[in-house]
């Protein structure tokens, strides 16, 4: 039976964990913080329980969504029906991006037709720039090397047009700017998600907090797999056994293994990577970190009539009702309404204090809402994610390290990996079943499948 260590405990690590315990291996997971979930987690702040961050998906994400039903919590989140989006202005206007039941691309041209945030010359120029997209292949290296922001300017969509209708979409989907974003991930994600299938840009949230979404259901799962799942064990080295295989040593043990997946962000995979197998390591500097900024608010009332709402020339990007997740009406804060408010490439932010965010979020949440200036704010906290994602620029292509090493038996995984997706939760489990799938090819007569869902777990990540 193969052995395999696995060094991380995100949804990299989580889905290769699960995927390799179905095929029969023996897994050992090493996870440095006391439990799984990986950036994604929760935590419980006066009674209320706390997500670090508003994950969505899109129904396109088919590889994370399968990791959800493996794990038996796919009944744990809430798919739209279609794609529809209040998209709010501090002027008071309102209005909607709402799918039809037209095939893709044609199917959110009546919501761009009428979009009363543009003036009538970008809504046309819009249709011109998605025709455009529609012929870019996302796989090709040469539009990493492009700016997303002067390929749409020279395609009729200038700066207006970028900060009202592409930022929606681009900065939430790659944090970071329109303007600065790559070409290439751009690409990927606006014809999968927005080009691609009718369906495939409805938008999924969880119906319960993070913690026990992913993480407390991956312990259950591997358990119930017979994996040894370490939390609280800091990996310091990976070292080459004489004879094949490697040790891993964790807290002053070392732990054999036949192969190892390391599925940890790239600063930690490259302070621990072997030389010998990724001499290149170094250069993953290179693809930097983009923060997220996530403000909390609790009112005395509810002011938001939407489960979510993104907006425009605001500091507000996208905002999220956590009540019922929370358990605000449970808990120790009584009626009222729990918004979360989710901006991305918050480089302007992420160092501010809160009572300076303060000032400049209330303001701008009574503008979106008016129903929230004759509110009583009863907490106001923020959360940061400083190293939330790579930063998504042009020239970042280069740099993410395939699965495979030169040392055979060493695997990375993590979305900022080569995985042909941004950096997102779906490129996350991609990741590590491709690593999975490639530990297989090693040792395929030492592992056996655990039924049909080990099977689907082999195929559902190829693009």
């Amino acid at each position: 039976m193969t052995e395999v260590a696995i060094i991380g405990g995100g949804l990299a690590g989580i889905s290769a964990a699960v995927a390799l315990g179905e095929a029969g291996a023996r897994v050992r997971l090493f996870e440095a913080r006391p439990r799984l979930g990986g950036a994604t987690h929760s935590f419980v702040r006066e009674g209320l329980t706390v997500d670090n961050g508003q994950h969505v998906f899109l129904k396109c994400c088919t590889a994370y969504q399968e990791l959800l039903r493996r794990m038996g919590v796919a009944d744990q989140v809430t798919v739209q029906d279609r794609f529809d989006v209040p998209v709010l202005a501090p002027d008071g206007r309102t209005t909607r991006l709402r799918r039809t039941n037209t095939p893709g691309p044609t199917h959110f041209g009546p919501a761009l037709a009428r979009y009363p945030l543009l003036p009538l010359r970008d809504r046309l120029g819009t249709a011109r720039a998605a025709l455009a997209m529609m012929r870019l292949d996302p796989a090709d290296p040469a539009l990493d090397r492009q700016a997303l922001g002067a390929w749409l300017s020279a395609h009729g969509q200038g700066e207006r047009a970028q900060q009202a209708l592409w930022d929606l979409f681009v900065v939430s989907g790659l944090n970071v700017r329109t303007k600065d974003a790559s070409l290439g991930l751009a690409a990927k994600l606006i014809k999968t998600g927005l080009l691609g299938a009718r369906d495939a840009a409805d938008i999924g949230v969880p119906s319960v907090p993070l913690g026990e979404l992913h993480g407390e259901a991956a312990a259950k799962t591997l358990a119930g797999l017979g994996a040894d799942v370490r939390t609280r064990a800091k990996v310091t080295a990976i070292e080459r056994r004489d004879g094949g295989g490697f040790r891993v040593l964790a807290d002053g043990e070392r732990h054999p293994a036949d192969a190892v997946i390391l599925a940890v962000p790239h600063p930690a995979a490259a302070a621990l990577v072997p030389r010998a197998a990724v001499p290149e390591a170094g250069e993953w500097a290179g693809l930097g970190a983009a923060p997220i900024v996530n403000v909390h608010v609790i009112y005395d009332r509810t002011v938001m009539p939407h489960p979510y709402a993104a907006a425009v020339d605001s500091p507000v990007q996208w905002v999220f009702d956590r009540t019922r997740i929370a358990g605000l009406r449970s808990g120790a804060h009584g009626d009222g309404q729990y918004l979360a408010v989710s901006v991305s490439a918050a480089e302007a932010y992420i160092d501010r204090r809160v009572a300076d965010l303060r000032e400049v979020f209330l303001p701008a949440l009574g503008r979106l809402f008016p129903v929230a200036r004759a509110a009583s704010v009863r907490d106001f906290f923020v959360t940061r994610e400083r190293t939330a994602t790579f930063c998504q620029a042009p020239g970042t292509r280069a740099l993410r390290p395939q699965a495979a090493t030169r040392m055979p038996g060493l695997y990375i995984a993590g979305a900022w990996t080569d995985t042909g997706w941004p950096d997102t939760m779906e490129g996350a489990v991609r990741s590590g079943l491709q690593a999975a799938r490639l530990v297989r090819r090693l040792a395929p007569s030492t592992t056996r499948p655990r039924g049909e869902q080990a099977v689907r777990a082999g195929a559902v990540a190829r693009p």
